[in-house]
């Protein structure tokens, strides 16, 4: 694909315009005073990483073995049941 040359005062006033294109495919060589200096192209989009059932987004999971025992009657009568 071809690039296309822009001037650094017309990458400064259209730079929106210019990542938007970018975006759609384009790309463009920056120049000055008629020197190539910089090309301004799209990033690869980074692959999602599949999340992992039953993990929270640090890896870590614990669940205690008493998770659903039932309360004590102190705790329960706190709650007023």
């Amino acid at each position: 694909m071809a690039s296309t040359q822009v001037n650094l005062y017309e990458a400064k006033t259209q730079l929106s315009s210019l990542v938007e294109r970018v975006a759609t495919g384009e790309e463009f060589v920056i120049a000055k005073a008629g020197k190539p200096k910089a090309r301004l192209v799209a990033l690869e989009a980074e692959p999602k990483q599949p999340r992992i059932p039953g993990q929270n987004l640090l890896g870590i999971t614990y669940i205690a073995d008493d998770f659903d025992a039932p309360l004590p009657e102190d705790v329960l009568q706190d709650f007023g049941l």
